[in-house]
């Protein structure tokens, strides 16, 4: 199974709940956590 996906959207895609959290990291403009963040807004999930 390979954890690369081709955007935040697909990678969070059936996983999203009320209240969960999300740990993700990364460094540089590509792999920052504010794709994760703006999907999870986007699904109306409350943190």
């Amino acid at each position: 199974m390979s954890k690369v996906f081709p955007s935040p959207a697909a990678a969070l895609e059936g996983l999203l709940f009320d209240g969960m959290t999300i740990m993700s990291g990364g460094s540089g403009l590509e792999q920052n956590p504010q794709g994760t963040l703006a999907e999870r807004i986007r699904a109306g999930v409350a943190g």
